[in-house]
């Protein structure tokens, strides 16, 4: 059996690979918040509540989520391009019966199979880094990765309200079908197969069941992995509660909404950039546990915040969106690295926490019985504590 030791880089780290694996694994990000902005026409044309097109979030989160533990096995028994072109294909399907529903039920069809097909190309651009590349190599790759897949929902909003007030809702489900088009165009000439026959896994479903277990019963995986898994939960909590605390209490504007969502990407650019430098001179447990601290800084900035105007909010979430840009690559590589014979199972693994964690803090989001604010700083303040603890225990044996 290939071990992680034997794994070598067998490409170049160009742009134009870097571009194709961070595209994969935006889509998916983008694919989820690109809709927000819409949600009113899409209430008012079908008929139904804003607060039930919370339904196309959820149901979109579970089937992402769920849908990765099947890919990522399935991935390293059979290879990665079969399922990266399927997924995308059933991703364009998902998105074209999303534009042309005219009830909440066949959207959340839609929805659900969207999330089915985009979680292939999520959690196979982390496996197809791990086929390719190793070491600093490996965090470079990924760091890349997680800053698109990070950076995306900041955009996407932007992006959404351009599109609906112009084109309207349906267009942008055709928009996100067609970019599914054209990356697997994209993969097809950029990347194909990286998993050879020799590295491929074979084993049935209990042998799949056995591993997962085995993963989760690893420190070297599960220590990294749910502290990521918790910051990641964060950062989508922080994309839940902003809107209610910057349209409802500071009265900006939808498209002020989605300009700041867009500023704050180039936080999480300049730290996802920052990071493996310093880890090559520091080392990457140490500047990921700096990274956890950084962003357990801007929690507790939120929570002693009582009528802190705009700046003071820019700031506190400025200082957590670098400290996740920071842990979230080397926390990634951390948690990858050691198994590069089971690659597409662990990043399959390592999505599902992910998305778990993210279904759970949007949620607590909306139900905390507190101000805006303030549950979005208990949010990100625990979520960050509990990470930063996770991620300093010691993680050398299995």
């Amino acid at each position: 059996m290939t071990t992680a030791s034997q794994t070598l880089t067998t490409r170049p780290l160009t742009g134009g690979l870097l571009t194709l694996l961070a595209a994969l694994a935006a889509i998916g990000t983008l694919a989820t918040t690109i809709v927000l902005p819409s949600f009113s026409s899409i209430a008012t044309d079908i008929d139904v509540s804003v607060r039930d097109l919370a339904w196309l979030l959820s149901s979109f989160f579970a089937a992402f989520a769920l849908g990765q533990l099947v890919i990522g096995p399935l991935s390293d028994r059979i290879g990665r391009r079969p399922l990266v072109l399927t997924g995308l294909a059933i991703f364009v399907a998902g998105s074209l019966l999303c534009a042309v529903a005219d009830n909440l039920q066949l959207l959340i069809v839609g929805r659900i199979i969207q999330a089915l097909g985009v979680c292939a190309a999520s959690v196979l651009s982390r496996a197809i880094a791990r086929d390719l590349f190793d070491g600093e190599v490996l965090a470079r790759a990924l760091a890349l990765i997680m800053v698109a897949m990070a950076a995306a929902p900041g955009f996407s909003p932007l992006l959404g309200s351009l599109l609906e007030e112009n084109l309207g809702w349906r267009q942008t489900f055709v928009l996100v079908a067609a970019l599914g088009v054209l990356l697997a165009v994209f993969y097809l000439l950029g990347a194909g197969e990286t998993l050879p026959p020799e590295r491929r896994q074979r084993g049935t479903g209990a042998t799949v069941l056995r591993a997962y277990g085995g993963l989760l019963q690893d420190r070297r995986f599960t220590l990294p992995g749910l502290a990521v898994s918790l910051i990641i939960g964060a950062l989508y909590a922080f994309f839940a509660a902003t809107p209610a605390i910057l349209m409802g209490r500071m009265a900006l504007s939808a498209f002020q909404l989605g300009l700041f969502f867009a500023a704050t990407v180039f936080v999480v650019f300049g730290a996802g950039l920052l990071a493996p430098r310093l880890a090559r001179r520091f080392g990457t447990r140490q500047i990921g546990c700096a990274g956890i601290v950084v962003a357990l800084l801007g929690g507790v900035m939120l929570l002693l915040e009582t009528q802190g105007g705009l700046g003071y909010f820019s700031l506190a979430i400025c200082l957590f969106l670098f400290g996740m840009g920071m842990i979230n690559p080397l926390g990634t590589a951390l948690t990858l690295q050691p198994f590069g014979h089971q690659a597409g199972q662990a990043s399959a693994l390592l999505g599902f926490l992910q998305m778990g964690s993210a279904a759970m803090m949007t949620a607590l989001a909306s139900v905390l019985p507190v101000g805006p604010t303030l549950a979005l700083g208990l949010l990100l303040a625990g979520a960050s504590l509990l990470a930063l603890l996770i991620f300093a225990l010691p993680a050398a044996a299995k």
